[in-house]
């Protein structure tokens, strides 16, 4: 099993069951062009993000992490008539070429960019009230997904979901003694080991992104 091969597979079924569109691969290009590391969700993962929040009726969505906006049209299409989706970028360039993306798309009305560190903006986002989140994407720096996990949970309704993206780490996340990132992936599980209102799993994933992963997490009723 190698690398050709897991992207050849992908390419199959993204090609057979419609993971490719004109804005999405325009966000693609966007991003590429303007200089943003290749690192958006590979195009059937988005679509599992869409199937997802569709899935939950999602109505109000948060993603930890913008990049160029690509998860963030999948996700903010899965949106009902009155939805809100509402994404934080560190990065003020990568949020910029994602609020073009996203006007390209035709989502700007319904998705906002917010640019700043995610620690800082989530209290903010809490403070405001409104509707319970449906659903929390976070692909941001894996050394915060503890505390990000913890905004969500907080902001999240009984029956809700946090995805948690990027959560193998290639194989490392068993290594006790691995890098910042695989530390941030281990007291995300032993945080959610803890919990008693969320139940969660972690699958493993090979394509055209390699080997990594993500979590999904259920907030319990």
């Amino acid at each position: 099993m190698t690398q050709p091969l897991w992207t050849a597979v992908d390419g199959y079924f993204n090609d057979s069951l419609g993971a490719n569109d004109a804005a999405l691969d325009h966000a693609l290009a966007a991003s590429r062009g303007a200089g943003l590391p290749a690192i958006a969700v590979a195009p059937n993962q988005g679509k599992l993000l869409n199937l997802l929040a569709r899935s939950i009726r999602a109505k109000r969505i948060l993603e930890v992490g913008t990049l160029g906006g690509y998860s963030t049209i999948w996700l903010a299409r899965a949106l009902p008539e009155g939805g809100r989706l509402v994404s934080l970028e560190i990065d003020p360039h990568h949020a910029e070429v994602a609020r073009k993306n996203l006007a390209f798309a035709g989502l700007d009305g319904v998705a906002e960019v917010r640019t700043g560190a995610g620690i800082e903006l989530l209290p903010k986002l809490a403070a405001e009230g409104g509707p319970p989140l449906d659903l929390t994407f976070v692909d941001a720096d894996k050394p915060s997904n503890a505390d990000y996990f913890g905004w969500a949970l907080k902001m999240t309704r009984p029956g809700g979901m946090i995805i948690v993206d990027n959560v193998v780490r290639g194989g490392a996340v068993v290594d006790e003694n691995g890098d910042a990132s695989v530390q941030g992936v281990r007291r995300l599980a032993e945080l959610i080991a803890r919990e008693p209102r969320v139940d969660a799993t972690a699958l493993q994933t090979v394509g055209d992104k390699g080997y990594d992963g993500l979590l999904v997490a259920l907030v319990k009723s």
